[in-house]
């Protein structure tokens, strides 16, 4: 109970210290106070002018309609907000005098009161969009470094289902939050650890880390395994994807416990060779990891008949039942992938499969739902 206190305390104690910071506490104390004084004062005034006695219909039109002090209160809070109900209103001079003062002054604390309200949306918007805010997100995507590889990533993330909605953090050295999107986060600065930790980066669920194109290739790919580190030495559990674009820092990043090495440089040079050795390949391969229409990849589990099966034999019927064509085996959801398995292969209980399947088939359109 103790401790219920305390914390009830200290939230009123910040509550109080930022409603006052923004300049909200005087306009809400004026409101209060002529709560507190008019109601009461208006009940006074117009139930004296009732105790008439009420003969005519003149006198019967001159009676208040403000008989009770709650009447009073609701009267009051109706007239400073300038809604104007009508079913409560003062008949007698004073009273009309007093509703006047209610008016001017409700009217004007008001203004300021919806002006500071105003002035602290807006300030949290300019925060966000420069990238000042730290975020309490679970099981997020942190992107580290901002170029148009990084837009690429994010646009294609929202084409997939599972990662439509997905809060994505990104963290990077630019003056505002570069796309509009309401799942995406912005933290300017470098990757280092207050930017991480403002990115809640102890629960995220996965880490892309991109190199930084200012700077030469070197530099950058140790830019990449530095963030790594970094990264890796907070949440060991952060799924972490580096690009780097010397093959000869793999190892290193091996080193500090990246878990998926990507080396653009040989990715892009492999797909121009391969596609000048046999025309068409690169649409094939683009085709495949777009996650628009056409061919996509998949990782799913073994479907259960298929457990104990050799490879060859769930091949057929994969592409039989589901038109898939598997490519890989995946040993565990994280584990070694093998390409291309022997057609004696056989399946385990914990084997994913990497197929290529068209989404529009039934099976694979209920993964993307």
């Amino acid at each position: 109970m103790q401790s219920v206190l305390s914390k009830l305390k200290c939230w009123t104690k910040k509550a109080w210290k930022f409603l006052d910071h923004q300049n909200i506490i005087r306009p809400l104390f004026i409101l209060l106070i002529l709560i507190c004084i008019i109601s009461p004062l208006i009940y006074v005034i117009e139930s004296s002018n009732n105790n008439i006695e009420i003969n005519t219909i003149k006198d019967f039109a001159a009676s208040s309609n403000i008989t009770k002090i709650q009447d009073g209160i609701w009267w009051t809070i109706v007239t400073l907000t300038t809604v104007g109900y009508g079913d409560f209103y003062p008949k007698t001079f004073f009273g009309r005098l007093i509703a006047l003062f209610v008016m001017t002054v409700g009217i004007v604390a008001l203004a300021a009161l919806n002006a500071s309200l105003a002035s602290i949306l807006v300030q949290k918007k300019n925060k966000e969009d420069l990238g000042m805010c730290s975020y309490n997100l679970e099981k997020h995507i942190i992107i580290c470094e901002w170029n148009y590889r990084s837009k690429q990533i994010i646009q294609e993330l929202r084409k997939h289902s599972k990662t439509k909605k997905v809060p994505i953090v990104l963290i990077a050295d630019i003056e505002r939050k570069p796309i509009d999107d309401d799942n995406l986060f912005f933290i300017n600065g470098a990757v280092n650890d207050e930017t991480l930790l403002k990115a809640s980066l102890g629960k995220a669920k996965t880490v892309i880390i991109l190199g930084d194109d200012k700077l030469d290739y070197t530099s950058r790919d140790a830019k990449v395994i530095l963030s790594t580190l970094t990264v890796e030495s907070i949440n060991k559990n952060a799924y972490t994807i580096v690009e780097i674009l010397n093959e000869a820092y793999t190892a290193t990043c091996q080193r500090a416990c990246a878990d998926e090495i990507i080396v653009s440089s040989n990715l892009n040079c492999n797909l121009i060779v391969s596609a000048a050795i046999n025309h068409g390949i690169s649409k094939v391969v683009s085709d495949i990891l777009n996650y628009g229409d056409g061919s996509q990849l998949y990782k799913i589990p073994v479907p259960e008949d298929e457990i104990g099966l050799r490879f060859i034999n769930m091949f057929v019927r994969m592409k039989q039942n589901n038109q898939c064509i598997v490519i890989a085996i995946q040993q565990g959801k994280e584990g070694e992938v093998i390409s291309n398995p022997s057609s004696d292969y056989k399946l385990a209980a914990n084997d994913y499969l990497i197929v290529i399947a068209n989404h529009n088939q039934p099976y694979f359109s209920s993964l993307r739902t």
